[in-house]
């Protein structure tokens, strides 16, 4: 069994070749008995071997009359098998049945078979199909005359146009699909370059608009360093410069990602090390700033790191563009099974005659990155003014703790 399933996995037949196998093959055998029978009475046909060898030796007509009935049947069987690999042998097959045996069973499924699936199918299956009918009109004129032509249309005929149907159907499907295809493929393509065209002139907006004010920023405040009155005046336009400089660096690899469709640089990402540089800068802009830190700090995955980081940011930079002046106190809180980050400042304490404009993104994508690593993000103002910002990330230690300290 085992061997059998093998040898139809090599061969690839399917279930329907086995089905016509199956269903053909009684109806081979009865067609053979009929023959045999038949010759027996004195008729036409290559079934009359078995009566003639009868007389000389039964067990021989016997297994001759075995031979016929059951084991050509069943070699039509295997040709049915193989029909969509090798339409030629049931083709042979089915026209040596008709004309040795006046048998007409095999040449429906046959016709039929090569009409379906074949495309280079229009003058072979014009000659098989006369082969066909010519051997059925030879043979049943010395045999029955009358049954010619309802044979030759239930059997040849029928199965032919069905089978020319079926064919020009799943060439028409197949042609349907692959346009269809080829159309979705056609989207796609149309869609990426709508999108690189999009993405140069976002680009191209950017490096005009914000990399041009940018830039003057940077000059202008370059020049106050140079002619500033004071040295505070001249440490203030420094560091207006090197951050102009850096939003700039920042500004034209975001850029080249935009008009080239290139990956992201793989610069290190800011963990929570790095958050005494951001007080430091908020601190050099006139703020006033505590960091406080609890628990046990230890190590933690890189993406709870740099989502820990940008709440800080983002909650230092509201701070300080939306209440200046204000006390902002920052306390990193290092759990069991997770990492919770509060930053809270006061009201503002200095009026700022043009305030800087708000993108009202700010908070939103803090809940967006919070809920990408399943944590939890409160935000709202206190009753004096102020406001709070609350991040818990869930975090689970991954090394050895390092001592805690805590910084104020």
């Amino acid at each position: 069994m085992y061997a059998a399933w093998q040898w139809g996995k090599q061969h690839r037949f399917t279930l329907a070749d086995v089905g016509y196998a199956i269903f053909f093959f009684p109806l081979i055998v009865g067609g053979m008995a009929i023959s045999v029978v038949a010759s027996e009475r004195g008729e036409w046909g290559l079934g009359y071997l078995p009566s003639q060898l009868y007389e000389v030796s039964p067990v021989a007509a016997m297994l001759v009359g075995a031979q016929l009935i059951l084991v050509i049947p069943c070699l039509v069987a295997a040709a049915i098998l193989v029909r969509r690999r090798r339409p030629e042998l049931l083709l042979a097959s089915s026209l040596l049945l008709i004309v040795l045996f006046g048998n007409v069973w095999a040449a429906p499924v046959a016709l039929y078979s090569y009409a379906a699936w074949f495309t280079n199918r229009w003058r072979p299956l014009a000659l098989w199909a006369a082969a066909h009918s010519a051997a059925l009109a030879f043979v049943y004129t010395m045999w029955e005359p009358f049954l010619i032509i309802p044979l030759g249309v239930t059997f040849i005929l029928l199965p032919l146009f069905f089978g020319m149907w079926v064919g020009t159907r799943r060439q028409l499907v197949e042609n349907l699909r692959e346009r269809a295809e080829r159309l979705e493929r056609e989207q796609h393509l149309r869609a990426e370059t709508a999108i690189a065209a999009e993405r140069t002139r976002i680009a191209r907006e950017m490096h005009d608009v914000v990399a041009h004010r940018v830039s003057l920023m940077v000059l202008h405040a370059g020049g106050l360093e140079v002619s500033a009155p004071d040295e505070r005046t001249a440490e203030i336009a420094e560091l207006i410069r090197t951050t102009g400089r850096e939003a700039l660096s920042e500004l034209r690899e975001i850029l080249g990602v935009l008009r080239n469709g290139e990956a992201a640089p793989t610069a290190p990402q800011p963990v929570l090390d790095d958050v005494g540089s951001l007080i430091d800068a908020a601190c050099a802009a006139g703020a006033n700033v505590d960091l406080t830190t609890t628990g046990t700090p230890r190590p933690l995955n890189a993406q709870v790191e740099r989502t820990a980081y940008r709440v800080v940011q983002e909650a230092l930079t509201n701070a300080v563009k939306h209440a200046p002046g204000a006390e902002i106190d920052v306390r990193i809180d290092y759990g069991r099974t997770a990492l919770t980050v509060t930053v809270v400042n006061g009201p503002a304490t200095v009026k700022v005659a043009n305030p800087v404009p708000d993108s009202g993104y700010g908070l939103i994508g803090l809940r967006e990155r919070l809920a990408l690593v399943g944590g939890t993000f409160v935000a709202g103002p206190l009753a004096d003014g102020g406001w709070w910002v609350r991040a818990i990330i869930p975090a689970a230690p991954t090394e050895t703790p390092r001592p805690a300290e805590e910084i104020s």
